[in-house]
């Protein structure tokens, strides 16, 4: 039985990942901002364990995570979390900026590198789900794409250091899938929100298990996910 850790997991393309897992049999650990998620996500996702951690606040991470009992071994860490909050260079303000360098950039690195010890010794996988937007960044996405584009950049980085201590690391790119955080983008695009025209979250999901099930012989690098419509 492998060990997961999952950031995300609250909906979207993290829920459905946490229970194909459990339902193969593997262990999964949920890393959630506070107790009372922690508490929800519990009663939603039956067999996975929860972590306390927000990676809005990368700077206690640490803190958070020396206060509880970590698992033994972790076989994956599987980054999914993400915030977005679209608009122009000349209108986005300083916080919106903050808060999605903070969750998509900088909480993914913290969490890193405070679960690299356990990582190296199962030689295990990290799986980073950037976007299309950590490849190409568009009118009104600059906080977003560059917070993904620096997420790209981390994996590369992290991929080099870590090669010598058997960690493989992996980015995928989905292009807009149907999740909350989609819905949430048409919102502020003032568009109507159509989930069939999107990836499905399973397919998804059905990536990043491919990722994690190859053989130690091989790991994904860079994957690329788009609708086919």
């Amino acid at each position: 039985m492998r060990v997961h850790l999952i950031t995300g997991a609250g909906s979207g393309i993290g829920a459905v990942l946490a229970r194909r897992l459990l339902d193969r049999g593997d262990q999964v650990v949920l890393l959630v901002r506070d107790a009372g998620r922690a508490r929800q996500l519990a009663e939603e996702i039956p067999g996975a364990s929860t972590l306390v951690g927000d990676l809005a606040q990368p700077g206690r991470l640490s803190w958070a995570l020396s206060k509880q009992s970590l698992p033994e071994r972790i076989d994956s860490l599987v980054h999914v979390a993400g915030v977005v909050d679209l608009g122009s260079v000349a209108d986005l303000p300083p916080a919106l900026w903050e808060q999605q360098l903070a969750v998509n950039l900088v909480g993914p690195a913290e969490l890193t590198r405070l679960l690299l010890p356990v990582l190296r010794v199962s030689r295990g996988r990290v799986v980073f789900v950037n976007s299309g937007a950590g490849l190409t960044a568009h009118a009104g996405w600059s906080a977003y794409a560059a917070s993904k584009h620096g997420l790209k950049a981390l994996a590369d980085a992290l991929r080099a250091e870590e090669a010598a201590n058997g960690v493989r690391v992996t980015s995928i790119y989905p292009g807009r899938t149907a999740t909350p955080m989609q819905e949430k983008v048409h919102q502020q695009e003032g568009r109507e929100y159509d989930p069939s025209r999107f990836i499905a979250p399973e397919s998804v999901a059905t990536t990043i298990l491919t990722a994690l099930d190859l053989p130690d012989d091989a790991h994904l690098t860079d994957l690329t996910v788009r609708p086919t419509g």
